[in-house]
């Protein structure tokens, strides 16, 4: 069984910034993606970033350039770093890991841009 914890989330202002991070309970090397979504109130979850075990990122056009994932292995954490916040980005983030078509979930961490 895989466990996924989330944590950093938070209350920030628009233009603020944020560092999530995802601790595995093994290593990420055992999973075949690793990745980010978030879910509004009101809306269906979407992807924000995946990384695949090759170090391969697939971002959503609305936070290109401003979110940033990145691994510690010897930590067994993926972490997702986003800046130039806006309201619009305010979700329950979720971390996600796949070991080929069966997905992983953590709980999930609260994150509000608001002045």
């Amino acid at each position: 069984q895989v466990q996924l914890v989330e944590s950093g989330g938070g209350l920030v202002q628009p233009g603020g910034s944020l560092r999530l991070s995802c601790a595995a309970s093994r290593s990420i090397f055992s999973f075949n993606a690793m990745g980010w979504y978030r879910q509004a109130p009101g809306k269906q979850r979407e992807l924000v970033v995946a990384v695949n075990s090759g170090g391969s990122t697939n971002y959503a056009d609305s936070v290109k350039g401003r979110f940033t994932i990145s691994r510690d292995n010897a930590k067994k954490t993926v972490y997702l770093q986003m800046n130039s916040l806006k309201r619009e980005d305010t979700a329950v983030y979720y971390c996600n890991a796949r070991v080929f078509v069966t997905n992983y979930w953590g709980q999930g961490t609260q994150v509000t841009v608001s002045s």
